[in-house]
């Protein structure tokens, strides 16, 4: 897991500026500006006590429903810093006795409060790699990954720097969001320091 990220880790490069809105299945990608966008990182992946199964490129026309929010446990998994970011996996784990797919990306977006109050913009889809159709059995576990680049590496006319308190997690497919704790620099202006991975089978996590 730490190779993957150390690996991702090493493909990072600073953010660019676009617009986008956190979502049920992600948020959009604009076209970037500025400096160099940093090319998306491989997600990270383990092994877990029920695997998820990965399908072809395109959901299937019939077979099971995508996994609702109150049927996942999301939480974030390991980390790994890089010079000017960070890496973070999140899990999202089946606790419901049915099986249920994910396909895409989550939305994600840093958030002030409670009361929550979006930071900035939401990250912005990694198309570096294809989406696939992940199948959850009950107790299994797929992640996305989430660069992170921190936002001190702006100055702060131009990026407003404000300091978050979670990450708002949309699951691939869904309008209910998670909370996730979360002390990350964000931008209040739109400059794009977040950039999300499609959701891939395994765990992420430290445990």
């Amino acid at each position: 897991m730490a190779a993957a990220l150390i690996s991702a880790a090493a493909m990072a490069g600073c953010a660019s500026s676009g617009s986008s809105q956190p979502g049920a299945a992600g948020s959009t990608a604009p076209g970037s500006t500025g400096a160099a966008s940093p090319t998306a990182a491989s997600p990270a992946s383990s092994s877990g006590n029920a695997p998820a199964v990965t399908s072809p490129s395109s959901p299937a026309a019939a077979g099971p429903a995508s996994c609702p929010t109150s049927s996942l446990q999301v939480k974030q998994g390991v980390a790994q810093g890089y010079a000017g970011g960070v890496y973070e996996v999140i899990d999202f784990t089946n606790t419901s006795g049915s099986t249920c797919t994910l396909y895409g990306y989550p939305g994600v977006s840093l958030v002030s409060g409670p009361p929550y109050m979006q930071i900035g913009l939401a990250a912005k889809r990694s198309t570096s790699t294809p989406r696939k159709l992940v199948t959850l059995a009950p107790g299994a576990t797929a992640n996305a990954l989430l660069q992170i680049v921190d936002a001190l590496n702006y100055p702060a006319a131009s990026c407003g720097p404000a300091k978050a308190t979670a990450l708002r997690v949309y699951p691939p497919s869904q309008t209910v969001p998670v909370y996730l704790p979360n002390t990350s620099n964000g931008c209040a202006k739109p400059v794009q320091i977040m950039y999300i991975g499609a959701v891939r089978p395994g765990s992420g996590s430290s445990s």
